[in-house]
Protein backbone atom coordinates (compact mmCIF):
# COMPACT_ATOMS: atom_id res chain seq x y z
CA UNK A 1 0.00 0.00 0.00
CA UNK A 2 1.59 3.36 -1.16
CA UNK A 3 1.65 6.24 1.68
CA UNK A 4 0.05 9.43 0.00
CA UNK A 5 2.36 12.59 0.46
CA UNK A 6 0.18 15.57 1.36
CA UNK A 7 1.44 18.81 -1.63
CA UNK A 8 3.16 21.35 0.75
CA UNK A 9 0.23 24.43 1.38
CA UNK A 10 1.29 27.58 -1.14
CA UNK A 11 1.25 31.08 0.83
CA UNK A 12 3.50 33.13 3.18
CA UNK A 13 5.35 32.54 6.36
CA UNK A 14 5.14 34.71 9.27
CA UNK A 15 8.46 36.38 8.93
CA UNK A 16 7.88 36.91 5.41
CA UNK A 17 4.53 38.88 6.20
CA UNK A 18 6.51 41.20 8.46
CA UNK A 19 9.09 41.75 6.81
CA UNK A 20 6.54 42.82 3.86
CA UNK A 21 4.56 45.24 6.13
CA UNK A 22 7.80 46.74 7.19
CA UNK A 23 8.73 47.23 3.65
CA UNK A 24 5.40 48.48 2.95
CA UNK A 25 5.45 50.83 5.68
CA UNK A 26 8.96 52.52 4.92
CA UNK A 27 7.61 52.64 1.34
CA UNK A 28 4.57 54.56 2.45
CA UNK A 29 6.05 56.67 5.00
CA UNK A 30 8.53 58.06 2.61
CA UNK A 31 5.53 58.90 -0.09
CA UNK A 32 4.14 60.45 2.62
CA UNK A 33 6.84 62.35 3.47
CA UNK A 34 7.53 63.77 0.19
CA UNK A 35 3.77 64.51 -0.03
CA UNK A 36 3.82 66.21 2.63
CA UNK A 37 7.31 67.98 1.66
CA UNK A 38 5.90 68.98 -1.91
CA UNK A 39 2.33 70.38 -0.11
CA UNK A 40 4.83 72.34 2.33
CA UNK A 41 6.74 73.18 -0.88
CA UNK A 42 3.62 74.61 -2.92
CA UNK A 43 2.31 76.00 0.20
CA UNK A 44 4.91 78.28 0.60
CA UNK A 45 4.91 79.46 -3.27
CA UNK A 46 1.41 80.40 -3.20
CA UNK A 47 2.15 82.38 0.02
CA UNK A 48 5.22 84.00 -1.87
CA UNK A 49 3.16 84.66 -4.61
CA UNK A 50 0.20 86.40 -2.60
CA UNK A 51 3.04 88.38 -0.98
CA UNK A 52 4.63 89.61 -4.26
CA UNK A 53 1.11 90.47 -5.76
CA UNK A 54 0.94 92.67 -2.89
CA UNK A 55 4.08 94.19 -2.84
CA UNK A 56 3.96 95.12 -6.41
CA UNK A 57 0.42 96.32 -6.40
CA UNK A 58 1.50 98.44 -3.21
CA UNK A 59 4.26 99.71 -5.22
CA UNK A 60 3.00 100.96 -7.79
CA UNK A 61 0.44 102.77 -6.05
CA UNK A 62 3.43 104.69 -4.44
CA UNK A 63 5.28 104.78 -7.16
CA UNK A 64 2.37 106.68 -9.07
CA UNK A 65 2.34 109.41 -6.25
CA UNK A 66 5.70 110.11 -6.08
CA UNK A 67 6.23 110.72 -9.51
CA UNK A 68 3.22 113.24 -9.44
CA UNK A 69 4.86 115.10 -6.10
CA UNK A 70 5.24 118.76 -6.59
CA UNK A 71 2.55 118.51 -9.82
CA UNK A 72 0.46 121.79 -9.68
CA UNK A 73 1.65 123.56 -6.58
CA UNK A 74 4.65 126.11 -6.14
CA UNK A 75 8.03 125.50 -6.66
CA UNK A 76 9.24 125.35 -3.31
CA UNK A 77 5.77 124.27 -1.29
CA UNK A 78 3.04 125.55 -0.72
CA UNK A 79 3.48 129.02 2.39
CA UNK A 80 1.66 128.03 5.46
CA UNK A 81 0.82 130.43 8.69
CA UNK A 82 4.05 131.02 10.46
CA UNK A 83 5.81 133.23 12.78
CA UNK A 84 9.32 133.32 12.06
CA UNK A 85 11.72 133.89 14.93
CA UNK A 86 14.53 136.60 15.37
CA UNK A 87 16.54 134.99 13.20
CA UNK A 88 14.44 133.60 10.41
CA UNK A 89 14.62 130.29 10.34
CA UNK A 90 12.32 128.62 12.54
CA UNK A 91 8.62 128.90 12.78
CA UNK A 92 7.35 129.84 16.52
CA UNK A 93 3.81 129.04 16.05
CA UNK A 94 2.20 125.80 16.05
CA UNK A 95 3.23 123.78 12.48
CA UNK A 96 0.32 121.92 10.24
CA UNK A 97 -0.30 119.06 11.51
CA UNK A 98 0.44 115.56 9.29
CA UNK A 99 -1.63 112.73 9.12
CA UNK A 100 -0.48 109.55 11.28
CA UNK A 101 -1.97 106.72 12.55
CA UNK A 102 -2.93 107.12 15.92
CA UNK A 103 -2.81 110.58 17.34
CA UNK A 104 -1.40 113.58 15.69
CA UNK A 105 2.45 114.43 14.21
CA UNK A 106 3.21 117.73 12.76
CA UNK A 107 5.04 118.29 10.29
CA UNK A 108 8.79 120.03 10.79
CA UNK A 109 8.83 123.23 13.01
CA UNK A 110 11.15 124.82 11.15
CA UNK A 111 9.18 124.47 7.73
CA UNK A 112 7.49 127.76 6.18
CA UNK A 113 5.67 125.69 3.19
CA UNK A 114 4.03 122.44 3.13
CA UNK A 115 6.67 120.70 0.71
CA UNK A 116 6.27 118.20 -2.22
CA UNK A 117 7.32 115.34 -0.50
CA UNK A 118 8.11 115.18 3.35
CA UNK A 119 10.27 112.12 5.22
CA UNK A 120 9.39 110.37 7.92
CA UNK A 121 11.85 108.11 9.63
CA UNK A 122 11.59 106.09 12.40
CA UNK A 123 8.06 107.65 12.70
CA UNK A 124 5.60 104.79 12.08
CA UNK A 125 4.61 101.84 13.94
CA UNK A 126 7.51 99.27 15.03
CA UNK A 127 5.98 95.78 13.70
CA UNK A 128 7.11 92.97 16.03
CA UNK A 129 6.91 89.75 14.12
CA UNK A 130 6.22 86.34 16.21
CA UNK A 131 10.08 84.83 15.63
CA UNK A 132 11.22 88.75 16.33
CA UNK A 133 13.79 89.63 13.68
CA UNK A 134 11.95 92.92 13.11
CA UNK A 135 14.21 94.92 16.10
CA UNK A 136 12.95 96.16 19.24
CA UNK A 137 11.64 99.72 20.68
CA UNK A 138 14.79 100.65 22.04
CA UNK A 139 16.33 100.59 18.80
CA UNK A 140 14.85 103.77 16.39
CA UNK A 141 16.03 101.72 13.40
CA UNK A 142 13.71 99.45 14.29
CA UNK A 143 11.16 101.43 13.50
CA UNK A 144 8.74 101.53 9.85
CA UNK A 145 8.89 104.94 7.85
CA UNK A 146 5.85 107.14 7.16
CA UNK A 147 5.77 109.65 3.75
CA UNK A 148 3.76 112.00 2.41
CA UNK A 149 3.62 113.79 -0.68
CA UNK A 150 1.08 116.93 -1.92
CA UNK A 151 0.18 117.60 -5.61
CA UNK A 152 -2.57 118.89 -7.11
CA UNK A 153 -5.48 117.51 -8.41
CA UNK A 154 -5.88 117.96 -12.18
CA UNK A 155 -8.82 116.02 -12.66
CA UNK A 156 -10.60 119.06 -11.34
CA UNK A 157 -11.03 122.09 -13.71
CA UNK A 158 -11.83 124.31 -10.50
CA UNK A 159 -8.58 126.80 -10.90
CA UNK A 160 -9.90 127.41 -14.59
CA UNK A 161 -11.60 130.89 -14.07
CA UNK A 162 -11.02 133.17 -10.63
CA UNK A 163 -13.55 132.66 -8.24
CA UNK A 164 -14.91 136.50 -7.90
CA UNK A 165 -13.67 137.82 -11.70
CA UNK A 166 -16.15 140.04 -13.17
CA UNK A 167 -17.31 136.89 -15.34
CA UNK A 168 -18.58 135.31 -12.28
CA UNK A 169 -20.07 138.02 -10.01
CA UNK A 170 -21.69 135.51 -7.60
CA UNK A 171 -18.61 134.27 -6.60
CA UNK A 172 -16.56 135.61 -3.32
CA UNK A 173 -14.01 135.11 -0.83
CA UNK A 174 -15.07 136.64 2.67
CA UNK A 175 -13.09 139.28 4.60
CA UNK A 176 -11.88 136.67 7.09
CA UNK A 177 -10.93 134.35 4.88
CA UNK A 178 -13.39 131.49 6.38
CA UNK A 179 -15.67 131.04 3.68
CA UNK A 180 -15.90 131.57 -0.22
CA UNK A 181 -19.00 131.16 -2.46
CA UNK A 182 -18.09 130.05 -5.99
CA UNK A 183 -20.61 131.53 -8.63
CA UNK A 184 -23.03 128.68 -9.75
CA UNK A 185 -23.13 129.98 -13.68
CA UNK A 186 -22.10 126.76 -15.44
CA UNK A 187 -20.13 126.38 -18.67
CA UNK A 188 -18.35 129.78 -17.42
CA UNK A 189 -17.65 129.69 -13.99
CA UNK A 190 -16.89 126.90 -11.44
CA UNK A 191 -20.14 125.64 -9.45
CA UNK A 192 -19.92 122.80 -6.82
CA UNK A 193 -22.04 119.77 -6.78
CA UNK A 194 -22.64 117.00 -10.05
CA UNK A 195 -25.98 118.53 -11.28
CA UNK A 196 -24.06 120.62 -13.72
CA UNK A 197 -21.90 119.05 -16.67
CA UNK A 198 -19.22 120.36 -15.23
CA UNK A 199 -19.92 120.18 -11.76
CA UNK A 200 -16.76 120.25 -9.00
CA UNK A 201 -17.44 118.08 -5.50
CA UNK A 202 -14.86 119.41 -2.57
CA UNK A 203 -15.92 117.45 0.88
CA UNK A 204 -14.27 118.42 4.05
CA UNK A 205 -11.39 117.06 4.93
CA UNK A 206 -9.77 118.44 1.54
CA UNK A 207 -6.95 121.37 1.27
CA UNK A 208 -7.47 124.26 -0.88
CA UNK A 209 -4.92 126.29 -2.12
CA UNK A 210 -5.92 129.81 -3.39
CA UNK A 211 -3.50 131.94 -5.87
CA UNK A 212 -3.93 135.20 -6.97
CA UNK A 213 -0.58 138.05 -7.95
CA UNK A 214 0.26 137.80 -4.02
CA UNK A 215 1.03 134.74 -3.85
CA UNK A 216 -0.42 131.45 -2.32
CA UNK A 217 -2.00 129.83 0.88
CA UNK A 218 -3.75 127.15 1.76
CA UNK A 219 -6.91 126.33 4.33
CA UNK A 220 -8.71 123.28 5.00
CA UNK A 221 -12.30 122.40 4.16
CA UNK A 222 -14.38 122.30 7.11
CA UNK A 223 -18.02 122.03 5.46
CA UNK A 224 -19.97 122.81 2.09
CA UNK A 225 -23.10 123.90 1.54
CA UNK A 226 -24.54 124.41 -1.65
CA UNK A 227 -21.55 126.67 -3.71
CA UNK A 228 -20.05 127.84 -0.18
CA UNK A 229 -17.13 126.15 1.61
CA UNK A 230 -16.44 127.02 5.11
CA UNK A 231 -12.60 127.48 5.96
CA UNK A 232 -13.12 127.59 10.05
CA UNK A 233 -10.98 127.68 12.29
CA UNK A 234 -9.88 124.19 14.42
CA UNK A 235 -9.57 122.25 11.55
CA UNK A 236 -7.92 118.91 11.61
CA UNK A 237 -4.91 120.46 10.05
CA UNK A 238 -4.66 123.23 12.13
CA UNK A 239 -4.54 125.56 8.92
CA UNK A 240 -7.83 127.86 9.27
CA UNK A 241 -8.20 130.72 11.35
CA UNK A 242 -4.73 131.83 11.91
CA UNK A 243 -3.73 135.32 12.68
CA UNK A 244 0.34 134.92 11.72
CA UNK A 245 2.06 137.58 9.53
CA UNK A 246 2.93 134.90 7.17
CA UNK A 247 1.44 132.27 4.78
CA UNK A 248 -2.37 132.90 5.54
CA UNK A 249 -4.83 133.60 3.31
CA UNK A 250 -5.11 137.44 4.37
CA UNK A 251 -1.11 137.62 2.70
CA UNK A 252 -3.48 137.19 -0.54
CA UNK A 253 -5.69 140.55 -0.09
CA UNK A 254 -5.15 143.87 -1.35
CA UNK A 255 -3.96 146.42 0.95
CA UNK A 256 -4.97 150.03 1.98
CA UNK A 257 -2.47 152.61 1.99
CA UNK A 258 -0.66 151.72 4.83
CA UNK A 259 0.06 148.63 3.51
CA UNK A 260 -2.62 146.43 5.71
CA UNK A 261 -4.74 143.80 4.31
CA UNK A 262 -8.36 145.70 3.38
CA UNK A 263 -10.20 142.43 3.11
CA UNK A 264 -10.56 141.92 -0.73
CA UNK A 265 -9.14 140.12 -3.14
CA UNK A 266 -7.76 140.65 -6.54
CA UNK A 267 -8.46 137.50 -9.26
CA UNK A 268 -7.86 134.50 -7.08
CA UNK A 269 -8.16 130.95 -8.17
CA UNK A 270 -8.54 128.45 -5.88
CA UNK A 271 -7.29 124.01 -6.96
CA UNK A 272 -7.53 120.98 -4.57
CA UNK A 273 -4.14 119.38 -3.33
CA UNK A 274 -3.93 115.78 -2.55
CA UNK A 275 -1.91 114.78 0.79
CA UNK A 276 -1.26 111.55 0.34
CA UNK A 277 0.18 109.68 3.33
CA UNK A 278 1.52 105.74 3.51
CA UNK A 279 2.49 104.19 6.75
CA UNK A 280 1.80 100.87 8.21
CA UNK A 281 -1.10 99.84 10.34
CA UNK A 282 -0.41 97.21 12.99
CA UNK A 283 -3.53 98.14 15.30
CA UNK A 284 -6.69 97.97 13.04
CA UNK A 285 -6.02 93.94 12.85
CA UNK A 286 -2.33 93.04 15.16
CA UNK A 287 -2.29 89.92 13.15
CA UNK A 288 -2.97 91.12 9.45
CA UNK A 289 -0.54 94.26 9.18
CA UNK A 290 -2.34 96.19 6.13
CA UNK A 291 0.13 99.62 4.30
CA UNK A 292 -2.86 102.31 4.21
CA UNK A 293 -3.13 105.03 1.93
CA UNK A 294 -4.23 108.02 3.22
CA UNK A 295 -5.72 111.26 1.34
CA UNK A 296 -5.78 114.03 3.14
CA UNK A 297 -7.71 114.37 6.81
CA UNK A 298 -10.45 112.70 4.64
CA UNK A 299 -12.80 110.72 7.55
CA UNK A 300 -14.41 108.84 4.69
CA UNK A 301 -13.29 105.31 4.21
CA UNK A 302 -12.62 105.72 0.79
CA UNK A 303 -9.84 108.10 1.71
CA UNK A 304 -8.16 105.20 3.85
CA UNK A 305 -7.28 102.56 1.84
CA UNK A 306 -5.05 99.55 2.90
CA UNK A 307 -3.22 99.07 -0.19
CA UNK A 308 -1.17 96.12 0.99
CA UNK A 309 -1.36 93.15 3.32
CA UNK A 310 1.16 91.08 5.30
CA UNK A 311 3.59 93.78 5.15
CA UNK A 312 6.25 94.05 8.61
CA UNK A 313 8.51 96.89 6.90
CA UNK A 314 8.48 100.15 4.87
CA UNK A 315 11.15 102.14 4.56
CA UNK A 316 12.26 105.12 2.50
CA UNK A 317 15.66 106.92 1.94
CA UNK A 318 16.32 109.76 -0.53
CA UNK A 319 18.49 111.48 -2.86
CA UNK A 320 19.42 115.02 -2.82
CA UNK A 321 20.96 117.20 -5.64
CA UNK A 322 22.79 120.69 -4.69
CA UNK A 323 25.44 120.27 -7.75
CA UNK A 324 28.25 119.95 -5.16
CA UNK A 325 27.95 116.71 -2.95
CA UNK A 326 24.63 115.47 -3.94
CA UNK A 327 23.94 113.34 -0.82
CA UNK A 328 22.70 110.03 -1.82
CA UNK A 329 20.81 107.21 0.54
CA UNK A 330 19.98 109.96 3.76
CA UNK A 331 17.01 108.34 6.10
CA UNK A 332 15.87 112.22 6.11
CA UNK A 333 16.65 116.03 5.72
CA UNK A 334 20.42 116.21 5.97
CA UNK A 335 21.82 120.13 8.00
CA UNK A 336 21.76 122.27 5.11
CA UNK A 337 19.30 120.71 2.97
CA UNK A 338 15.50 121.10 2.32
CA UNK A 339 13.16 118.54 0.80
CA UNK A 340 12.79 120.69 -2.46
CA UNK A 341 16.47 119.17 -3.63
CA UNK A 342 15.42 115.66 -3.07
CA UNK A 343 15.48 114.32 -6.68
CA UNK A 344 14.73 110.59 -6.20
CA UNK A 345 13.59 108.25 -3.44
CA UNK A 346 14.23 104.67 -2.43
CA UNK A 347 11.71 102.50 -1.49
CA UNK A 348 12.11 99.31 0.60
CA UNK A 349 8.96 96.88 1.14
CA UNK A 350 9.35 93.65 3.06
CA UNK A 351 6.28 91.40 3.56
CA UNK A 352 6.12 88.04 5.97
CA UNK A 353 3.62 85.14 5.43
CA UNK A 354 0.75 84.60 8.52
CA UNK A 355 1.77 80.93 8.17
CA UNK A 356 4.68 79.81 9.86
CA UNK A 357 6.07 76.41 8.12
CA UNK A 358 6.80 73.56 10.81
CA UNK A 359 9.61 71.95 8.99
CA UNK A 360 11.80 74.53 8.03
CA UNK A 361 11.05 76.36 11.59
CA UNK A 362 10.45 79.93 9.87
CA UNK A 363 7.96 82.63 8.01
CA UNK A 364 7.86 83.02 4.44
CA UNK A 365 9.23 86.55 3.77
CA UNK A 366 9.75 88.53 0.46
CA UNK A 367 10.62 92.01 -0.77
CA UNK A 368 11.01 94.62 -3.30
CA UNK A 369 12.95 97.46 -3.62
CA UNK A 370 13.14 100.30 -6.33
CA UNK A 371 14.15 104.01 -7.30
CA UNK A 372 11.71 106.47 -7.97
CA UNK A 373 12.57 109.71 -9.71
CA UNK A 374 10.22 112.82 -8.83
CA UNK A 375 8.98 113.45 -12.52
CA UNK A 376 8.14 117.13 -11.41
CA UNK A 377 11.05 117.81 -9.03
CA UNK A 378 13.71 116.50 -11.60
CA UNK A 379 13.91 118.71 -14.32
CA UNK A 380 16.90 121.05 -14.05
CA UNK A 381 17.90 123.00 -16.80
CA UNK A 382 21.73 122.69 -17.79
CA UNK A 383 21.81 125.63 -19.55
CA UNK A 384 20.60 128.28 -17.05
Amino acid sequence: MKLRKNKKQAGFSLIELLVSIGVTTVILGATLLAFKDAANTQRGVAYSSDMNDNLRAALNLIQQDLVLAGTGIPTGGIPIPNTPNSANTCNTTAPPNRPTLTGTLTFPTCNFVLPAIEPGSALGPLITAPDAVTGNPSNPNSFTDIITVLYADNALALDNDPINSTACPAGSISAAGDSVTFDATPNTCQPLGTSSANGVTLNAGDLIMFSNAKGNAIQAVTSVSGQTVKFVSGDAFNLNGRTDPQGTIKQLQNTDSSGNPNGTYPPTTATRIWMISYYLDNITDPAHVRLVRRVNFDPTPLAQLAVGETLENMQFTFNYVDGVNNPSNQIGVPTGYSENQIRSVNVFLGARSNYFDQQRQRYTRVNLQTQVSLRSMAYRNRYY
